[in-house]
């Protein structure tokens, strides 16, 4: 009985060895397999992707907020007249959302094929994409052409007005890179690029721009453009001057708080009149009143030596885009609900339609 019982143990245990390793080996080999997948999904993203986010700067959103807000502010002011549904407002604020994305990444990349070699010479910009070789300069250019693609796209969805007003901005988006080459104040051309949406949001909604709005609130844009991207440039200020490309940071020299006081002023000048001919009611003042409380903030305690206060002033003006447009949510608020009592049910919604698609 014994060896019976001995020789049974001896069995069960040869059975439990032998049905027990291949398991472990099966679970090893799938370990493996998912290691390796896991490994080769983390390089493709790191050496493929990564570097075409770094080069359209999306893992940077500061400047989509940027180029967003002068889009939404028009929009806004367009919808008080109550002739289209706060539905069609929405989609539409959403598609220039997304043309903002496009687009910001379209000059960020026409910048960067502009100004490679001007890149390598700067601390803060040399190990951007195309100068450190994670993106050659044709991969660069079939990137550009994606984006344009797509910025064509959403363009497109818009009326018909608004797509010939929209593509004339590109003569601005691709010599921008150029001009900190021949003016002192390359910020303004900026300016003139990034506010352009102040015109074209009002047109998407309206079919057309009014000037009294449209114009005063594109010179504001403008205005608050040369402000932050000025104090965005005291951190290049040594490379740039040393290597002879211009901006209003030296331009302004020892006059820049002067300087930038005065582009507030303008700035504010220009909201106060886009205001007052959309008959803005008193909270989109008190939102200009935070505007130049933040604004002013900003410039007084300015250390322009100090690239970590530049940048930190710099992205704190997306704030401000949200306080204007806060301003004439509230501002027009009573006038938009008087307006869409007065033209529910006879909209026309032809004006908004793509004129190519629709």
């Amino acid at each position: 009985m014994r060896v019976h019982s001995t020789q049974s143990d001896q069995h069960r245990q040869k059975v439990v060895i032998e049905t027990s390793t291949p398991k472990i080996t099966i679970d090893k080999i799938k370990n493996d397999d998912a290691d390796s997948k896991k490994a080769t999904s983390l390089s493709v993203w790191k050496d493929k992707i990564v570097p075409y986010i770094k080069l359209a700067r999306w893992d940077r959103p500061i400047g989509i907020h940027l180029l967003y807000w002068p889009c939404s502010w028009s929009i806004a002011l367009a919808s008080l007249s109550g002739t289209v549904p706060l539905t069609t407002s929405l989609q539409t604020a959403g598609l220039f959302l997304i043309g903002a994305g496009v687009m910001r990444g379209a000059g960020c990349t026409i910048n960067d094929l502009w100004d490679k070699d001007v890149d390598a010479r700067v601390e803060r910009t040399k190990d951007r994409p195309l100068v450190s070789g994670e993106i050659t300069h044709r991969q660069a250019i079939k990137f550009l052409a994606l984006q344009l693609s797509l910025g064509l796209a959403v363009l497109l969805q818009l009326n018909c007005y608004s797509v010939v007003l929209g593509a004339s901005s590109m003569i601005l988006v691709i010599t921008y890179p150029l001009a900190k080459r021949f003016t002192n104040y390359p910020q303004i051309v900026l300016g003139a690029a990034f506010n352009w949406g102040a015109l074209l949001g009002y047109s998407a909604i309206a079919g057309h721009i009014v000037t009294e709005i449209c114009l005063p609130l594109y010179v504001s844009g403008i205005a608050w453009t040369v402000l932050y991207d000025t104090i965005y440039a005291h951190q290049d200020k040594e490379d740039d001057a040393r290597i002879g490309m211009k901006s209003t940071a030296l331009t302004f020299g020892q006059y820049n708080k002067p300087a930038l006081t005065s582009a507030l002023a303008i700035s504010l000048t220009g909201l106060i009149m886009a205001g007052q001919a959309a008959g803005l009611a008193p909270p989109y003042y008190i939102g200009l009143a935070m505007y130049a409380g933040h604004a002013g903030r900003q410039i007084y305690t300015l250390n322009m030596d100090n690239p970590e206060d530049c940048a930190k002033k710099f992205k704190s003006n997306s704030t401000v885009g949200l306080i204007i447009l806060l301003g004439i949510l509230g501002g027009g608020y009573q006038q938009y609900v008087e307006n869409r009592q007065k033209h529910r049910g006879k909209e026309d919604l032809s004006i908004t339609r793509s004129c190519f698609f629709s």
